[in-house]
């Protein structure tokens, strides 16, 4: 090998390894489940972030930090859509990590970092995927994720998957699909946080309709790009749906905006602020286009 080639390598394996040092200071060791411990990042001074599926109970829980103190902790709220739950620690005393607000780009390098014991392990890899919405094993939908290829070892799940500065890029967890390591982007696992620390849960609506995709006839596109819109194959009488006037046969074209092209897309956009708000929806019906104004129930 080269001089330069082996300096230049050199460099790259001591900025890993320095990255790994500073996710590690806001890595700790979550007990809640029977079979081993999990992990979980510090977002605040007193709350760390996890994964939903390692908390088989909601008391009796407690952390482990990367000074060895083991702390009760009260759990703040669970999201199963995201896999996240929140924790509340008293005296933490862990420095937050930072995390990168861009979202991953497919190729990244990236560290899958956890604590599952008393300190750091790491596995390297890349960014295999991106998309969104994405229905998990417990039929929830999350509206964005990354794919990785980095080894997701036991123990990992709540833990980074973090860039070469030592930010975090996505939080790590094996609980949306069996055996698939996925992670929650980051800047979308921040605000979960924060809706879980602010009210222990996040909002995630319903219409009260079945729909399936229909191909637009070229004539009836309003003027729009897309090809395809949600028909309407049932209402639910009562529900929020019935109650602003959308009927069976109608063609959903946008919600609030947004183009509807598949049923996946319109349950990831019925979460957060617009629960419990009317919405503009785009209808096609009887080959004439009109907007609706229908106001997003909460699931119980």
């Amino acid at each position: 090998m080269e001089t330069n080639e082996a300096s230049a390598l050199a460099m790259i394996s001591t900025q890993m390894a320095d990255a790994v040092e500073q996710i590690g200071m806001s890595l700790v060791q979550v007990r809640g489940r029977t079979r081993g411990p999990a992990t979980g990042i510090v977002v605040t001074n007193d709350t760390v972030l996890t994964a939903d599926h390692v908390l088989e109970r909601d008391d009796d829980l407690t952390i482990a930090t990367p000074d060895g103190r083991i702390l009760p902790a009260q759990l703040a709220g669970r999201d199963h859509a995201s896999d996240l739950a929140l924790l509340r620690i008293d005296n933490l005393g862990t420095t937050p990590a930072t995390f990168v607000e861009s979202p991953a780009r497919v190729g990244q390098l990236i560290l899958a970092v956890g604590r599952p014991g008393s300190s750091p392990m790491a596995s390297f890899g890349i960014i295999s995927a991106t998309g969104g919405p994405l229905r998990g094993r417990r039929g929830a939908m999350l509206e964005q994720y990354v794919q990785t290829d980095a080894i997701p070892y036991p123990g990992f799940s709540g833990g980074a998957l973090i860039d070469a500065e030592g930010k975090v890029a996505a939080v790590l967890t094996t609980g949306l699909i069996n055996g698939v390591a996925l992670g929650v982007p980051a800047a979308l696992s921040w605000r979960i946080a924060a809706t879980l620390g602010a009210t222990g849960y996040i909002k995630r609506g319903f219409l009260g309709i079945s729909s399936q995709p229909v191909e637009l006839p070229e004539g009836q596109r309003g003027g729009q790009s897309q090809t395809h819109g949600l028909l309407i194959v049932r209402v639910e009488p009562g529900s929020p749906a019935a109650q602003g006037g959308l009927l069976l046969g109608d063609v959903l074209i946008t919600f609030d905006g947004h183009p509807l092209t598949d049923t996946d897309e319109l349950q990831a956009l019925l979460v957060g602020d617009r629960v419990g708000k009317q919405v503009p929806v785009q209808v096609l019906r009887g080959g004439s286009l009109f907007t609706a104004l229908v106001t997003v129930g909460q699931r119980s």
